[in-house]
Formats: structure tokens, C-alpha cells, sequence
């Protein structure tokens, strides 16, 4: 019998890929998207922070994003990664 129900983030891929297509409707400022509206979507969309940190963690440790040093940001690990252009 199960009393939980279903999380769909649950696995970090699942995170992951939620946080990229989030990430492709940021407005993107000299490279950065803003943290706050990126985690606030997935968070607003159903995800737990547990899943959004794990999401997160796998993103970066794929090597797709990193976090601005001031923390405030994301930005795309190489500007040729080819998921999201300045357009």
C-alpha cells in the first residue's frame, strides 16, 4: 500500500530536465539567468527544493551550467552548448 503520492521530479534526470526547459524561457542578461525566477518556476510548478537542488547539482555536474559567483545566477558552462542561444 502506498500513502505517498508520485513525485515527478523525484529522480535528479527528471529534475534536470525540468530546470533546462525552464531555463530556455529565462530572459538571459550578458550570459546570466536570473536564479531566483528559475528556481521559483520549478518550485511554483510542484518541485520540492530537495528536487530542485539535486536537479541542479546534476546540471552543473554534467557540466552544462554553473553558478555565477555572486550567486545570483546561472550561466551556461560553454556559450556553444548549443540548448540555448542569446536570440
Amino acid at each position: 500500500m502506498k500513502f505517498v503520492k508520485a513525485r515527478p521530479y523525484a529522480e535528479p534526470a527528471n529534475a534536470a530536465a525540468r530546470l533546462l526547459e525552464i531555463a530556455k524561457t529565462l530572459r538571459i542578461d550578458e550570459g546570466r539567468m536570473p536564479i531566483g525566477e528559475w528556481n521559483g518556476t520549478f518550485l511554483k510548478g510542484g518541485g520540492s527544493v530537495a528536487e530542485y537542488t539535486a536537479g541542479r547539482d546534476k546540471l552543473i555536474a554534467d557540466g552544462i551550467i554553473q553558478i555565477h559567483e555572486c550567486g545570483g545566477f546561472i550561466m551556461w558552462k560553454s556559450p556553444d552548448h548549443g540548448i540555448l542561444s542569446e536570440a
